[in-house]
Protein backbone atom coordinates (compact mmCIF):
# COMPACT_ATOMS: atom_id res chain seq x y z
CA UNK A 1 0.00 0.00 0.00
CA UNK A 2 1.14 3.53 -0.81
CA UNK A 3 2.59 5.09 2.40
CA UNK A 4 0.70 8.30 1.66
CA UNK A 5 -2.57 6.36 1.75
CA UNK A 6 -1.65 4.64 5.03
CA UNK A 7 -1.49 7.89 7.00
CA UNK A 8 -5.24 8.64 6.80
CA UNK A 9 -6.00 5.00 7.59
CA UNK A 10 -3.87 5.10 10.75
CA UNK A 11 -5.53 8.35 11.73
CA UNK A 12 -8.94 6.78 11.35
CA UNK A 13 -7.91 3.79 13.46
CA UNK A 14 -6.56 6.06 16.19
CA UNK A 15 -9.72 8.12 16.14
CA UNK A 16 -11.79 4.98 16.51
CA UNK A 17 -9.70 3.71 19.41
CA UNK A 18 -9.38 6.99 21.31
CA UNK A 19 -12.95 7.30 22.68
CA UNK A 20 -12.85 3.81 24.17
CA UNK A 21 -9.41 4.37 25.66
CA UNK A 22 -10.47 7.66 27.17
CA UNK A 23 -13.59 6.10 28.64
CA UNK A 24 -11.58 3.24 30.14
CA UNK A 25 -9.22 5.73 31.79
CA UNK A 26 -12.25 7.25 33.54
CA UNK A 27 -13.37 3.86 34.80
CA UNK A 28 -10.75 2.72 37.28
CA UNK A 29 -10.67 -0.94 38.20
CA UNK A 30 -12.00 -1.69 41.69
CA UNK A 31 -10.53 -4.43 43.89
CA UNK A 32 -11.91 -5.24 47.34
CA UNK A 33 -9.66 -7.54 49.37
CA UNK A 34 -11.82 -8.82 52.21
CA UNK A 35 -10.29 -10.74 55.10
CA UNK A 36 -12.43 -12.86 57.42
CA UNK A 37 -12.33 -12.51 61.24
CA UNK A 38 -9.06 -10.56 61.21
CA UNK A 39 -8.56 -8.68 64.46
CA UNK A 40 -7.96 -4.93 64.57
CA UNK A 41 -4.51 -5.35 66.12
CA UNK A 42 -3.11 -8.20 64.02
CA UNK A 43 -1.35 -6.50 61.09
CA UNK A 44 2.17 -5.12 61.38
CA UNK A 45 0.92 -1.68 60.36
CA UNK A 46 -1.67 -1.92 63.15
CA UNK A 47 1.01 -2.56 65.75
CA UNK A 48 1.56 -6.35 65.80
CA UNK A 49 5.30 -7.19 65.87
CA UNK A 50 4.74 -10.96 65.98
CA UNK A 51 3.37 -11.76 62.49
CA UNK A 52 4.93 -9.82 59.60
CA UNK A 53 2.39 -8.67 57.00
CA UNK A 54 4.49 -6.64 54.53
CA UNK A 55 2.19 -7.01 51.51
CA UNK A 56 -0.96 -5.86 53.27
CA UNK A 57 1.05 -3.11 54.97
CA UNK A 58 2.21 -1.96 51.53
CA UNK A 59 -1.36 -1.04 50.58
CA UNK A 60 -1.41 1.32 53.55
CA UNK A 61 2.05 2.72 52.84
CA UNK A 62 1.14 3.34 49.19
CA UNK A 63 -2.19 4.87 50.12
CA UNK A 64 -4.16 5.60 53.27
CA UNK A 65 -4.77 3.64 56.47
CA UNK A 66 -8.04 4.40 58.25
CA UNK A 67 -7.68 4.08 62.02
CA UNK A 68 -11.45 4.44 62.56
CA UNK A 69 -12.75 2.13 59.84
CA UNK A 70 -16.06 0.46 60.67
CA UNK A 71 -18.19 -2.30 59.17
CA UNK A 72 -21.96 -2.63 59.01
CA UNK A 73 -22.30 -5.61 61.34
CA UNK A 74 -20.40 -7.51 64.04
CA UNK A 75 -20.31 -10.79 62.12
CA UNK A 76 -19.91 -12.18 58.63
CA UNK A 77 -23.18 -12.05 56.73
CA UNK A 78 -24.70 -8.68 57.77
CA UNK A 79 -21.30 -7.05 57.35
CA UNK A 80 -21.04 -8.35 53.78
CA UNK A 81 -24.59 -7.27 53.01
CA UNK A 82 -23.67 -3.74 54.05
CA UNK A 83 -20.52 -3.65 51.95
CA UNK A 84 -22.27 -5.03 48.87
CA UNK A 85 -25.27 -2.70 49.04
CA UNK A 86 -23.71 0.40 50.57
CA UNK A 87 -26.62 0.45 53.03
CA UNK A 88 -27.15 -0.30 56.72
CA UNK A 89 -28.27 -3.92 56.41
CA UNK A 90 -31.00 -3.61 59.04
CA UNK A 91 -32.76 -1.14 56.74
CA UNK A 92 -33.77 -4.09 54.59
CA UNK A 93 -34.04 -6.66 57.37
CA UNK A 94 -30.62 -8.26 56.96
CA UNK A 95 -29.85 -8.36 60.66
CA UNK A 96 -28.60 -11.80 61.65
CA UNK A 97 -25.92 -14.26 60.61
CA UNK A 98 -27.21 -17.48 58.96
CA UNK A 99 -24.99 -20.48 59.61
CA UNK A 100 -25.03 -24.16 58.71
CA UNK A 101 -28.26 -25.47 57.20
CA UNK A 102 -29.90 -22.03 57.55
CA UNK A 103 -27.88 -20.97 54.49
CA UNK A 104 -30.09 -23.27 52.41
CA UNK A 105 -33.46 -22.17 53.78
CA UNK A 106 -35.83 -20.21 51.50
CA UNK A 107 -35.76 -16.52 52.32
CA UNK A 108 -32.31 -16.61 53.91
CA UNK A 109 -30.22 -14.33 51.73
CA UNK A 110 -29.58 -10.88 50.32
CA UNK A 111 -32.91 -9.67 48.88
CA UNK A 112 -32.99 -9.66 45.11
CA UNK A 113 -34.39 -6.12 45.14
CA UNK A 114 -31.20 -4.75 46.69
CA UNK A 115 -28.77 -3.25 44.18
CA UNK A 116 -25.21 -4.41 44.78
CA UNK A 117 -21.95 -2.73 43.87
CA UNK A 118 -21.43 -5.51 41.32
CA UNK A 119 -24.76 -4.76 39.63
CA UNK A 120 -24.09 -1.02 39.47
CA UNK A 121 -20.62 -1.48 38.01
CA UNK A 122 -21.74 -4.22 35.63
CA UNK A 123 -24.50 -1.93 34.33
CA UNK A 124 -21.83 0.71 33.78
CA UNK A 125 -19.65 -1.51 31.59
CA UNK A 126 -17.51 -3.33 34.14
CA UNK A 127 -16.67 -7.02 34.15
CA UNK A 128 -17.36 -8.30 37.65
CA UNK A 129 -15.92 -11.25 39.55
CA UNK A 130 -16.33 -12.79 42.99
CA UNK A 131 -13.64 -15.09 44.29
CA UNK A 132 -14.07 -16.66 47.73
CA UNK A 133 -16.79 -16.54 50.34
CA UNK A 134 -20.33 -15.38 49.46
CA UNK A 135 -22.49 -15.97 52.60
CA UNK A 136 -25.43 -14.02 51.19
CA UNK A 137 -27.73 -17.00 50.69
CA UNK A 138 -27.07 -20.56 49.57
CA UNK A 139 -30.08 -21.17 47.33
CA UNK A 140 -30.61 -20.36 43.67
CA UNK A 141 -32.45 -17.10 44.32
CA UNK A 142 -29.37 -15.59 45.92
CA UNK A 143 -26.57 -16.87 43.69
CA UNK A 144 -23.83 -14.29 42.96
CA UNK A 145 -24.83 -14.37 39.28
CA UNK A 146 -28.20 -12.95 40.35
CA UNK A 147 -26.52 -10.11 42.19
CA UNK A 148 -24.40 -8.72 39.37
CA UNK A 149 -21.35 -10.99 39.20
CA UNK A 150 -20.18 -12.28 35.81
CA UNK A 151 -17.86 -14.85 37.36
CA UNK A 152 -17.82 -16.75 40.64
CA UNK A 153 -15.34 -19.16 42.17
CA UNK A 154 -15.79 -19.99 45.80
CA UNK A 155 -18.40 -21.25 48.26
CA UNK A 156 -21.82 -20.06 49.38
CA UNK A 157 -21.95 -20.69 53.16
CA UNK A 158 -20.18 -19.11 56.14
CA UNK A 159 -17.01 -21.18 56.10
CA UNK A 160 -15.04 -23.92 54.43
CA UNK A 161 -12.15 -26.22 55.20
CA UNK A 162 -8.91 -25.02 53.63
CA UNK A 163 -7.94 -28.65 53.03
CA UNK A 164 -10.48 -31.49 53.45
CA UNK A 165 -9.73 -34.80 55.18
CA UNK A 166 -7.22 -36.38 55.36
CA UNK A 167 -5.80 -32.86 55.90
CA UNK A 168 -2.61 -33.46 53.91
CA UNK A 169 0.06 -30.77 54.11
CA UNK A 170 -1.52 -28.81 56.94
CA UNK A 171 -1.58 -28.66 60.71
CA UNK A 172 -5.22 -28.73 61.77
CA UNK A 173 -6.80 -27.81 65.10
CA UNK A 174 -10.49 -28.63 65.43
CA UNK A 175 -12.98 -27.91 68.19
CA UNK A 176 -14.41 -30.98 69.92
CA UNK A 177 -16.93 -31.39 72.67
CA UNK A 178 -15.14 -34.47 74.01
CA UNK A 179 -11.46 -35.32 73.60
CA UNK A 180 -10.00 -38.81 73.07
CA UNK A 181 -9.43 -40.71 76.31
CA UNK A 182 -11.47 -38.25 78.33
CA UNK A 183 -8.67 -35.67 78.27
CA UNK A 184 -9.36 -32.03 79.06
CA UNK A 185 -7.92 -29.03 77.26
CA UNK A 186 -6.08 -30.22 74.16
CA UNK A 187 -5.33 -33.53 72.45
CA UNK A 188 -2.29 -33.47 70.13
CA UNK A 189 -2.01 -36.30 67.64
CA UNK A 190 1.08 -37.55 65.85
CA UNK A 191 -0.22 -36.88 62.32
CA UNK A 192 -0.92 -33.16 62.23
CA UNK A 193 -4.37 -33.21 63.83
CA UNK A 194 -5.13 -31.48 67.13
CA UNK A 195 -8.41 -31.40 69.08
CA UNK A 196 -9.35 -28.71 71.58
CA UNK A 197 -12.33 -28.52 73.92
CA UNK A 198 -11.84 -24.89 74.97
CA UNK A 199 -14.89 -23.69 73.00
CA UNK A 200 -17.19 -26.34 74.46
CA UNK A 201 -18.47 -27.80 71.20
CA UNK A 202 -17.60 -29.41 67.89
CA UNK A 203 -16.25 -27.69 64.80
CA UNK A 204 -19.19 -26.54 62.64
CA UNK A 205 -20.05 -28.67 59.62
CA UNK A 206 -18.71 -26.10 57.18
CA UNK A 207 -18.45 -28.36 54.15
CA UNK A 208 -21.92 -29.94 54.38
CA UNK A 209 -23.76 -29.19 51.10
CA UNK A 210 -21.25 -26.41 50.52
CA UNK A 211 -18.96 -27.35 47.64
CA UNK A 212 -16.32 -25.21 46.02
CA UNK A 213 -18.13 -23.92 42.96
CA UNK A 214 -17.08 -22.44 39.64
CA UNK A 215 -20.01 -20.49 38.30
CA UNK A 216 -22.90 -22.80 39.05
CA UNK A 217 -21.09 -26.13 39.09
CA UNK A 218 -19.18 -27.90 41.90
CA UNK A 219 -15.48 -28.56 41.31
CA UNK A 220 -12.83 -30.57 43.11
CA UNK A 221 -10.21 -28.20 44.51
CA UNK A 222 -6.88 -29.68 45.62
CA UNK A 223 -4.92 -26.54 46.56
CA UNK A 224 -4.94 -24.96 50.02
CA UNK A 225 -7.98 -22.72 49.71
CA UNK A 226 -6.26 -19.38 50.28
CA UNK A 227 -3.80 -20.26 47.49
CA UNK A 228 -6.63 -21.42 45.23
CA UNK A 229 -8.49 -18.14 45.67
CA UNK A 230 -5.30 -16.22 44.93
CA UNK A 231 -4.73 -18.28 41.78
CA UNK A 232 -8.23 -17.48 40.58
CA UNK A 233 -7.93 -13.78 41.41
CA UNK A 234 -4.60 -13.43 39.60
CA UNK A 235 -6.12 -15.21 36.60
CA UNK A 236 -9.16 -12.91 36.66
CA UNK A 237 -6.96 -9.81 36.57
CA UNK A 238 -4.78 -11.26 33.81
CA UNK A 239 -7.79 -12.14 31.63
CA UNK A 240 -9.55 -8.81 32.11
CA UNK A 241 -6.72 -6.28 32.25
CA UNK A 242 -7.85 -4.84 28.89
CA UNK A 243 -11.16 -3.57 30.28
CA UNK A 244 -12.54 -2.05 33.50
CA UNK A 245 -13.21 -4.72 36.10
CA UNK A 246 -14.47 -5.15 39.65
CA UNK A 247 -12.92 -7.94 41.70
CA UNK A 248 -14.38 -8.85 45.08
CA UNK A 249 -11.80 -11.18 46.60
CA UNK A 250 -13.42 -12.45 49.80
CA UNK A 251 -10.90 -14.71 51.50
CA UNK A 252 -12.14 -17.04 54.22
CA UNK A 253 -8.79 -16.67 55.98
CA UNK A 254 -8.35 -16.31 58.92
CA UNK A 255 -11.78 -17.74 59.76
CA UNK A 256 -11.94 -21.20 61.33
CA UNK A 257 -11.30 -24.06 60.92
CA UNK A 258 -7.74 -23.51 62.07
CA UNK A 259 -5.60 -25.03 59.33
CA UNK A 260 -2.12 -23.78 58.60
CA UNK A 261 -0.06 -24.97 55.65
CA UNK A 262 2.93 -26.85 57.07
CA UNK A 263 5.45 -24.62 55.29
CA UNK A 264 4.01 -21.59 57.07
CA UNK A 265 3.63 -23.38 60.39
CA UNK A 266 7.38 -24.15 60.28
CA UNK A 267 8.04 -20.47 59.60
CA UNK A 268 6.53 -19.70 63.01
CA UNK A 269 8.08 -22.57 64.94
CA UNK A 270 9.30 -20.05 67.52
CA UNK A 271 5.70 -19.42 68.64
CA UNK A 272 5.27 -21.86 71.51
CA UNK A 273 1.47 -22.14 71.52
CA UNK A 274 0.42 -24.25 68.51
CA UNK A 275 -2.98 -22.51 68.51
CA UNK A 276 -1.32 -19.17 67.91
CA UNK A 277 1.22 -20.74 65.56
CA UNK A 278 -1.50 -22.01 63.22
CA UNK A 279 -3.20 -18.61 63.23
CA UNK A 280 0.11 -16.94 62.38
CA UNK A 281 0.60 -19.38 59.50
CA UNK A 282 -2.86 -18.61 58.12
CA UNK A 283 -2.34 -14.85 58.34
CA UNK A 284 1.13 -14.99 56.77
CA UNK A 285 -0.28 -17.09 53.94
CA UNK A 286 -3.03 -14.51 53.44
CA UNK A 287 -0.45 -11.73 53.34
CA UNK A 288 1.61 -13.50 50.67
CA UNK A 289 -1.58 -14.04 48.70
CA UNK A 290 -2.37 -10.33 48.79
CA UNK A 291 1.19 -9.76 47.58
CA UNK A 292 0.61 -12.06 44.58
CA UNK A 293 -2.58 -10.21 43.63
CA UNK A 294 -0.88 -6.83 43.86
CA UNK A 295 2.06 -8.12 41.80
CA UNK A 296 -0.32 -9.15 39.02
CA UNK A 297 -1.83 -5.70 39.15
CA UNK A 298 1.61 -4.18 38.64
CA UNK A 299 2.56 -6.72 35.94
CA UNK A 300 -0.62 -5.76 34.06
CA UNK A 301 0.34 -2.08 34.30
CA UNK A 302 -2.85 -1.25 36.20
CA UNK A 303 -1.62 0.09 39.54
CA UNK A 304 -2.39 3.71 38.67
CA UNK A 305 -5.82 2.87 37.30
CA UNK A 306 -7.07 0.68 40.17
CA UNK A 307 -8.66 1.55 43.49
CA UNK A 308 -7.74 -1.14 46.01
CA UNK A 309 -9.45 -1.60 49.37
CA UNK A 310 -8.36 -3.97 52.12
CA UNK A 311 -10.44 -4.60 55.23
CA UNK A 312 -11.88 -7.29 57.47
CA UNK A 313 -15.54 -8.23 57.75
CA UNK A 314 -15.65 -7.83 61.55
CA UNK A 315 -13.49 -8.02 64.63
CA UNK A 316 -11.53 -11.13 65.46
CA UNK A 317 -13.05 -13.89 67.63
CA UNK A 318 -10.14 -13.88 70.07
CA UNK A 319 -11.03 -16.94 72.15
CA UNK A 320 -11.65 -19.03 69.05
CA UNK A 321 -8.67 -17.95 66.90
CA UNK A 322 -6.32 -16.01 69.23
CA UNK A 323 -7.00 -12.99 66.96
CA UNK A 324 -6.17 -9.73 68.72
CA UNK A 325 -8.36 -6.63 68.59
CA UNK A 326 -6.01 -4.59 70.76
CA UNK A 327 -6.21 -1.90 71.90
CA UNK A 328 -9.97 -2.21 71.47
CA UNK A 329 -12.51 -3.82 73.78
CA UNK A 330 -14.63 -6.75 72.64
CA UNK A 331 -14.53 -9.08 69.67
CA UNK A 332 -16.61 -10.53 66.86
CA UNK A 333 -20.30 -10.59 67.76
CA UNK A 334 -20.17 -7.59 70.08
CA UNK A 335 -20.89 -3.94 69.37
CA UNK A 336 -17.93 -2.70 71.33
CA UNK A 337 -15.19 -1.26 69.14
CA UNK A 338 -13.45 -4.62 68.86
CA UNK A 339 -16.46 -6.07 67.09
CA UNK A 340 -17.06 -3.44 64.41
CA UNK A 341 -13.84 -1.40 64.04
CA UNK A 342 -11.49 -3.21 61.66
CA UNK A 343 -8.20 -2.88 59.76
CA UNK A 344 -9.14 -0.74 56.75
CA UNK A 345 -6.97 0.79 54.03
CA UNK A 346 -7.18 2.09 50.47
CA UNK A 347 -4.71 2.63 47.64
CA UNK A 348 -5.09 4.56 44.37
CA UNK A 349 -1.66 5.35 43.01
CA UNK A 350 -1.41 8.82 41.52
CA UNK A 351 -4.65 10.01 43.11
CA UNK A 352 -4.30 9.26 46.82
CA UNK A 353 -1.01 10.42 48.30
CA UNK A 354 0.93 7.56 49.92
CA UNK A 355 1.59 7.04 53.62
CA UNK A 356 -1.51 8.74 54.99
CA UNK A 357 -3.16 7.91 58.30
CA UNK A 358 -6.77 9.09 58.38
CA UNK A 359 -8.41 9.22 61.81
CA UNK A 360 -12.00 10.30 61.16
CA UNK A 361 -14.72 7.63 61.00
CA UNK A 362 -15.22 5.85 57.69
CA UNK A 363 -17.39 2.86 56.86
CA UNK A 364 -17.44 -0.19 54.61
CA UNK A 365 -20.59 1.43 53.16
CA UNK A 366 -18.24 3.98 51.58
CA UNK A 367 -16.64 1.45 49.23
CA UNK A 368 -19.71 1.32 46.97
CA UNK A 369 -20.07 5.11 47.00
CA UNK A 370 -16.38 5.67 46.26
CA UNK A 371 -16.41 3.20 43.38
CA UNK A 372 -19.43 4.67 41.58
CA UNK A 373 -18.49 8.30 42.22
CA UNK A 374 -15.16 7.80 40.46
CA UNK A 375 -16.38 5.62 37.59
CA UNK A 376 -17.82 7.50 34.65
CA UNK A 377 -21.06 6.07 33.31
CA UNK A 378 -21.94 4.21 36.51
CA UNK A 379 -25.18 5.20 38.23
CA UNK A 380 -25.41 5.13 42.01
CA UNK A 381 -28.66 3.84 43.57
CA UNK A 382 -30.69 6.58 45.24
CA UNK A 383 -30.64 4.80 48.60
CA UNK A 384 -26.85 4.59 48.86
CA UNK A 385 -25.71 5.60 52.36
CA UNK A 386 -21.93 5.66 52.02
CA UNK A 387 -19.85 8.61 50.89
CA UNK A 388 -17.09 9.06 48.33
CA UNK A 389 -13.87 8.92 50.35
CA UNK A 390 -11.62 10.48 47.70
CA UNK A 391 -12.39 14.14 48.55
CA UNK A 392 -11.67 13.42 52.22
CA UNK A 393 -8.34 11.66 51.73
CA UNK A 394 -7.14 14.14 49.10
CA UNK A 395 -7.88 17.12 51.36
CA UNK A 396 -10.61 18.60 49.16
CA UNK A 397 -13.19 18.01 51.90
CA UNK A 398 -11.95 18.83 55.43
CA UNK A 399 -15.19 17.59 56.97
CA UNK A 400 -16.08 14.26 58.57
CA UNK A 401 -17.30 11.41 56.36
CA UNK A 402 -19.74 10.17 59.03
CA UNK A 403 -21.01 12.02 62.07
CA UNK A 404 -23.26 9.09 63.03
CA UNK A 405 -22.98 5.31 62.59
CA UNK A 406 -25.76 2.90 63.60
CA UNK A 407 -25.84 -0.82 64.48
CA UNK A 408 -28.53 -3.25 65.60
CA UNK A 409 -28.54 -7.01 66.00
CA UNK A 410 -31.37 -8.29 68.11
CA UNK A 411 -30.89 -6.94 71.62
CA UNK A 412 -27.45 -5.63 70.75
CA UNK A 413 -27.42 -1.98 69.76
CA UNK A 414 -24.74 0.57 69.01
CA UNK A 415 -24.29 4.14 67.85
CA UNK A 416 -21.25 6.29 67.25
CA UNK A 417 -22.14 9.99 67.19
CA UNK A 418 -19.11 12.22 66.77
CA UNK A 419 -16.69 10.84 69.40
CA UNK A 420 -19.39 9.41 71.65
CA UNK A 421 -20.28 5.71 71.61
CA UNK A 422 -23.57 4.20 72.76
CA UNK A 423 -23.70 0.44 73.39
CA UNK A 424 -26.34 -2.00 74.62
CA UNK A 425 -25.45 -5.68 74.76
CA UNK A 426 -28.85 -7.31 75.27
CA UNK A 427 -30.06 -10.73 74.23
CA UNK A 428 -32.21 -11.30 71.17
CA UNK A 429 -35.27 -12.34 73.18
CA UNK A 430 -35.03 -9.70 75.92
CA UNK A 431 -33.17 -6.59 74.66
CA UNK A 432 -34.72 -4.31 77.28
CA UNK A 433 -33.03 -6.09 80.17
CA UNK A 434 -29.62 -4.72 79.23
CA UNK A 435 -28.65 -1.19 80.14
CA UNK A 436 -27.25 1.43 77.82
CA UNK A 437 -23.54 2.17 78.15
CA UNK A 438 -21.86 5.41 77.12
CA UNK A 439 -18.21 6.01 76.22
CA UNK A 440 -16.14 8.99 75.11
CA UNK A 441 -13.91 7.47 72.43
CA UNK A 442 -11.75 10.60 72.23
CA UNK A 443 -10.59 9.97 75.79
CA UNK A 444 -11.40 6.29 76.25
CA UNK A 445 -10.81 4.27 73.08
CA UNK A 446 -10.79 1.02 75.06
CA UNK A 447 -14.32 1.67 76.42
CA UNK A 448 -13.37 1.17 80.07
CA UNK A 449 -15.22 4.11 81.65
CA UNK A 450 -18.99 3.84 81.30
CA UNK A 451 -20.32 7.41 81.57
CA UNK A 452 -24.01 6.55 81.37
CA UNK A 453 -24.69 7.68 84.96
CA UNK A 454 -22.40 10.71 85.03
CA UNK A 455 -23.50 12.05 81.61
CA UNK A 456 -27.30 11.56 81.61
CA UNK A 457 -28.01 14.37 79.13
CA UNK A 458 -25.49 13.02 76.65
CA UNK A 459 -26.85 9.52 77.13
CA UNK A 460 -30.42 10.66 76.46
CA UNK A 461 -29.29 12.55 73.37
CA UNK A 462 -27.66 9.48 71.85
CA UNK A 463 -30.49 7.15 72.82
CA UNK A 464 -32.91 9.51 71.12
CA UNK A 465 -30.80 9.48 67.95
CA UNK A 466 -30.56 5.69 68.04
CA UNK A 467 -34.30 5.28 68.53
CA UNK A 468 -35.06 7.71 65.71
CA UNK A 469 -32.81 5.76 63.35
CA UNK A 470 -34.12 2.45 64.65
CA UNK A 471 -37.61 3.56 63.63
CA UNK A 472 -36.37 3.67 60.03
CA UNK A 473 -35.22 0.05 60.07
CA UNK A 474 -37.08 -3.06 58.94
CA UNK A 475 -38.04 -6.15 60.88
CA UNK A 476 -35.56 -9.02 60.50
CA UNK A 477 -36.04 -11.15 57.39
CA UNK A 478 -34.89 -14.26 59.24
Amino acid sequence: MDPARMIPLVALLLAALTPGSAAAAKQPNIIVLFADDLGYGELSCQGNPEIPTPHIDAIASKGVRFTAGYVAGPNCSPSRAGLLTGRIPTRFGYEFNPTGALNEQPGFGLPVAEVTIAEALQNGGYTTGLVGKWHQGGTADYHPFRHGFDEFFGFLHEGHYFVPPPYDGVTTMLRRRTLPGGLKGRWVGKKGLIYTDHMGGNEPDYDADNPITRGGQPVVETEYLTDAFTREAVDFISRHDDKPFFLYLAYNAVHSPLQGADSYVKKFAHIEDVHRRIFAAMLSNLDDSVGAVMKQLRDSGLEENTIVFFLSDNGGPTRELTSSNLPLRGSKGTLYEGGVRVPFMMQWKGTVLPGQVYQKPVSSLDIFATAVANSEGVTAPDQLEGVDLIPFVTGKDPGTPHETLFWRQGGKAGLRHHDWKLVRMGGRASPGQAKWELYDLAKDLVEERNLAESEPERLNELVEIWEEMNGQMSEPLF
